[in-house]
């Protein structure tokens, strides 16, 4: 993956996270990249990116001295294994179980995992696989 290509046409360009501890946000998110295929971009004392992730520190110069507070971050994965490693290693890096890998009924097929990262951002694995039952018996609820 070459982590210095611009992407046009996205929707979104770039999320930053403004965490409490940078080193464990490190661990956490290096853990889970590991799994996911997703290499570490760049790094300094107060910041880390990979792909289009900004993590860093309420002292950068990006952050202006505030937390972002709680987000919901999923990440796709290429099949329920690769669901099944993201929730392992997030968990064995300090992540806190908030859903364990399963079926969801979002919609059909949709299989994903939940974990809590160091400053209780949701963070999510999903794969959009086959379904597994009808889409009749899948009830969607918002």
């Amino acid at each position: 993956m070459d982590t210095q290509h611009l992407h046009r046409g996205r929707l979104i360009d770039h999320l930053q996270l403004v965490v409490r501890d940078l080193p464990a946000s490190k661990r956490f998110y290096t853990a889970v990249f590991d799994v996911l295929g997703i290499p570490l971009g760049g790094e300094a004392d107060d910041y880390f990116w990979a792909d289009e992730l900004f993590v860093s520190t309420p002292g950068s110069e990006a952050a202006l001295g505030e937390l972002t507070g709680r987000h919901h971050l999923a990440f796709q994965a290429r099949d329920e294994a690769m669901v099944q490693a993201f929730y392992e290693a997030a968990l064995a890096a300090g992540g806190t179980d908030n859903g364990a890998p399963g079926e969801r009924p979002y919609h059909p097929g949709y299989y994903g995992a939940f974990v809590l990262d160091p400053d209780g951002n949701n963070i999510e694995a999903v794969y959009h696989g086959p379904a597994r039952r009808s889409a009749e018996s899948v009830e969607v609820t918002f």
